[in-house]
């Protein structure tokens, strides 16, 4: 399996990040706290695309759902070795990056930060998956390590076996944001998906979203300026914040 064209394409978003950058457990983690944090015990694993917890994008977003009441650990997947952002506009060789970032890297930095904030205190998790980290969502609810799970244009899915195993394993309500372009997560794999998921066979709850006239990478690294993008990039966040994590983290 490997990523596309499209994984590293996109525009850096406007905004100042309010939130910071801490070590926890060993790993670069962005931290994003609501004012009042009334559920000390929940947090949202974020995990991010190529780009990691360093591109305001995803930092952004990051406060995003913390001003919408959950707190956020936008977790380092990849020990610094994260796409520059200056690679939106200039492109990266993606083939020699991708081998060196298996599971077998990545997973310890997301067990490291899991951990530590269960030792905190924190019981319940929701895990939200762009691109890139949508894989990892994958993994930790086949695990039952969350009980909530969202991605946006997911990557590096098998489909059907990895829908398959959801089904059989999971007990994590499941959303997903997809799009009309998107090699990754095509509208074959989107259909098979519905197929093996939807009309309330996955009990716990499972939904798909779809953002019409958008492209993989859209949820994190859209061009506001396109009213198709814009929309779908904001639909996106309210389906997963407003409605998918307080209805169900």
């Amino acid at each position: 399996m490997s990523l596309c064209p499209d994984c590293i394409k996109g525009v850096k978003h406007e905004g100042t990040p309010t939130g910071k950058v801490e070590k926890i457990a060993g790993v670069n983690v962005y931290v994003a706290l609501p004012e009042n944090n009334a559920n000390p015990d929940k947090a949202i694993l974020f995990l991010p695309d190529v780009f990691g917890h360093a591109l305001p994008n995803a930092q952004l977003l990051a406060d995003d759902f913390a001003n919408n009441g959950f707190a956020t650990y936008l977790i380092d997947l990849f020990q610094g070795d994260y796409l520059p952002a200056d690679a939106l506009s200039t492109g990266f060789n993606i083939g020699a990056w991708f081998p060196n970032h298996g599971p077998e890297k990545v997973t310890p930095a997301i067990d490291a930060v899991y951990n530590a904030l269960k030792e905190k205190g924190i019981t319940r998790f929701g895990a939200t998956g762009y691109c890139f980290g949508a894989r990892y969502v994958f993994n930790y609810a086949f695990e039952n390590k969350i009980q909530v799970s969202v991605t946006a244009h997911p990557s590096l899915l098998q489909v059907p076996a990895d829908i398959e195993k959801y089904l059989a394993v999971s007990k994590a309500p499941l959303l997903i944001n997809s799009c009309t372009t998107d090699t990754q997560f095509p509208h074959e794999a989107q259909a098979k998906t519905d197929e093996i998921l939807g009309d309330g066979k996955f009990a716990p709850g499972y939904k798909r979203e779809y953002w019409k006239g958008c492209t993989h990478g859209f949820a994190v690294r859209g061009d506001p300026s396109d009213p198709a993008v814009k929309a779908g990039k904001e639909g996106a966040f309210e389906a997963s914040v407003l409605r998918w994590f307080k209805q169900h983290l």
